[in-house]
């Protein structure tokens, strides 16, 4: 993981303490010795994440932190508050200004790298998603890539591993203001409840007589409902090789007892912030792909899917000697609508078009919409016969009902002509095929329209 680090201290010592640190991490490193020249190099560079000294001149870390995030160009970057100070009203203070998480001078090596590696991936993901917001604004498709996104600021939900009473409840007040949180002692029962539930965060205590918590970490990182589920663990002081082994198990984050309320707070926070950062970037990826291959309109596949999978279905279609069938059907007269209705009446034909072509062809089989008027059903496992049988039931279901023109406050009436085509004899290609059934399409054309035509074997 490479990343560019700001460290910001007025000792000299400090920082070369902290640089080389990152350095042998073969992070970037760039420095400040105060407040000011800390916001200037974070305005006219790309910083991943600032580790920021509160004692200082000038201007103090409270103040840089908070100027920091009021303002838009840099209030995505992480904040890492370090201190000799460890009073819990000035990890409050911290927290009311934004910082993301805190680091005790002396600063622990294990604690430094978790905490900053921890926080990058978070960045990595809030990055992907502000990239792909500023992407929908320039195409004018925010609602689309907003569709589903759940609330920043929603309670979150915390599943606590604990297996005593009392620490449990020092736990639950202590997230209580942030998470409602679901406690249990049995190991297997949390597993359980973990795979069958929506969690924002798993905390494990590492305070079992007879279990080794570890081996709960592992089972939630095999587990495909919760591979992505964030843990921390709660460790004794000086249970370093836990916490090394943890963090290769997967887990992300730990604290150490005595546990910081304020500390809990911030760091489960952390990990809730990024399990949804996760959850929306999944989510978005979903939404772009959708948007690549469904036809805004229509809501059926667009033709840059239909070339990619018709290939697929062709493929199978040979190598396991089953037939493969495909109509196409072009909407009679359609200029006729645009020309009398407008495009407002020739989108509303279309989309009724589109619904009684979802309805009526079978769950196997495969709508798009081809271009303008014209539509194509693919129809895997479906002899020659079957295929025009699944044609005539569409073309019926098109002249049967009167289209309904809202804006207008019409009726009218709809026909479509259809073209149909199998994979038998000399068809070796999908481009064949294709072709084979717009000729037919053509002849239902030529020959008095609303009419199935199929390709001559």
């Amino acid at each position: 993981m490479t990343a560019r680090i700001l460290v910001v201290d007025d000792i000299p010592a400090n920082v070369k303490l902290l640089e080389a640190r990152l350095l042998a991490e073969y992070f970037d490193v760039m420095t400040a010795a105060d407040g000011y020249t800390a916001l200037a190099i974070c305005e006219r560079n790309q910083v991943d994440l600032i580790l920021l000294d509160i004692m200082m001149p000038g201007i103090d870390g409270f103040e840089v932190c908070e100027r920091l995030k009021a303002n838009r160009k840099t209030a995505h970057i992480p904040v890492v508050m370090v201190t000799a100070l460890d009073q819990p009203a000035d990890r409050v203070r911290g927290l009311k200004a934004g910082a993301d998480d805190f680091l005790t001078k002396p600063v622990n090596d294990l604690q430094l790298i978790s905490r900053v590696k921890s926080l990058l991936r978070l960045k990595t993901l809030s990055d992907e998603l502000r990239i792909r917001a500023d992407t929908a604004h320039t195409m004018g498709i925010d609602d689309l890539m907003r569709a589903g996104e759940g609330r920043a600021d929603e309670t979150g939900q915390i599943l606590l591993v604990d297996g005593r009473a009392n620490s449990q409840e020092r736990i639950i007040k202590a997230v209580k203001p942030v998470a409602d949180v679901l406690a249990l002692s049995d190991p297997q029962a949390a597993l359980f409840e973990a795979a069958e539930s929506a969690f924002d965060l798993v905390i494990v205590n590492a305070n079992f007589d007879d279990y080794d918590p570890l081996r709960l970490c592992s089972q939630l990182r095999s587990l495909e409902r919760t591979r992505f589920l964030p843990i921390l663990i709660i460790t004794e002081q000086g249970a370093d090789e836990m916490v090394v082994r943890a963090l290769d198990l997967g887990v992300n984050d730990y604290i150490i007892r005595p546990v910081d309320p304020n500390e809990l707070v911030a760091r489960s926070l952390t990990q809730i912030r990024r399990k949804r950062c996760n959850d929306r970037l999944r989510a978005s990826v979903k939404q772009t792909i959708e948007l690549a291959v469904t036809d805004p309109l229509t809501g059926l596949y667009n033709r840059r899917y239909l070339d990619n999978h018709l290939n697929v279905l062709f493929n199978r279609s040979m190598a396991r000697g089953r037939p493969l069938s495909v109509l196409i059907t072009d909407i009679d007269r359609f200029k006729q609508v645009n020309d009398t209705y407008g495009h407002d009446g020739g989108d509303e034909v279309l989309r009724e078009f589109a619904n009684r072509v979802r309805s009526t062809i079978r769950g196997a089989d495969l709508a798009c919409r081809y271009g303008g008027e014209e539509f194509v059903v693919v129809m895997p496992d479906t002899s020659p016969e079957i295929a025009a049988a699944v044609a005539e039931r569409l073309r019926a279901a098109v002249e049967n009902a009167p289209f309904m023109l809202k804006h207008a406050g019409e009726a009218l009436n709809v026909t479509a002509s259809f073209g149909i085509a199998s994979r038998i004899g000399s068809v070796l290609t999908p481009d064949q095929l294709m072709k084979q059934a717009d000729l037919a399409l053509y002849e239902a054309k030529n020959t008095g329209r609303n009419r199935v035509v199929a390709a001559a074997a």
